[in-house]
């Protein structure tokens, strides 16, 4: 009798590197990235579809969209959407095409909570991701604590790159299995999340916290001196 091969479980991969360039995103991490920033983004239906993602990306990296379509199909259907990253949100009619597909339509995705969560932690959305967040905390059951929720968007205003690394070290731990789901983001979350690099900078905020006006004015001028 055949032993059946376990299949490996979904893994998402928006911040893997290639082993010998740890600073160099891989290719699937890169079409991840992709189709997760354009869903963050793109509101019409019509954009919102496997072809329709594989024409931006194409368009963003100079190739054609026939060359990275598998690979979009792929990183949904195997892994953005089993992780519950992407959900469909809904099917447009065709005219042309198989007779299955003209009555059942293409499908068009959305982002989930925890894919809006992902989307807020990567640099590449810039500005955008104060209203992900927003729109991440009214959507989700993790804005009934609301401390959580404004201690995020206030830290997101004035500490955005702070923010970023937090979430990067939240996504990062849930890729890694350290994190069961990525919602709620909790406090409990948080913490399993911390590194040395976190604690270093939750050390420095702790302390400076701490300090006496007159105490924190030279700091203040040191870390203006570092820029």
């Amino acid at each position: 009798m055949m032993t059946k091969i376990k299949k490996a479980a979904p893994r998402l991969s928006v911040f893997q590197t290639f082993k010998t360039k740890s600073r160099e995103f891989t290719g699937e991490a890169m079409r991840q990235r992709g189709i997760i920033m354009h869903l963050a983004i793109e509101t019409l239906p019509t954009k919102k579809t496997r072809t329709a993602i594989a024409h931006r990306l194409a368009e963003k990296n100079g190739t054609t969209w026939q060359n990275i379509y598998s690979g979009i199909f792929r990183d949904l259907d195997e892994i953005l959407l089993p992780l519950e990253i992407v959900e469909e949100s809904g099917r447009l009619p065709i005219k042309r095409g198989p007779k299955a597909l003209q009555e059942q339509g293409v499908p068009y995705y959305r982002l989930t909570e925890g894919g809006l969560l992902v989307a807020a932690s990567l640099s590449e959305m810039g500005r955008e991701r104060l209203s992900i967040m927003s729109e991440f905390f009214e959507k989700s059951s993790s804005s009934k604590d609301k401390d959580l929720r404004n201690s995020v968007l206030t830290l997101l205003r004035v500490a955005p790159n702070f923010v970023s690394s937090l979430l990067r070290k939240y996504v990062e731990s849930y890729s890694e299995g350290r994190i069961d789901s990525l919602v709620p983001f909790d406090s409990e979350g948080i913490k399993r999340a911390l590194d040395e690099s976190l604690a270093v900078q939750r050390e420095l905020l702790e302390g400076f916290s701490s300090l006496s006006p007159a105490e924190k004015e030279p700091i203040i001028n040191l870390l203006k001196k570092m820029k």
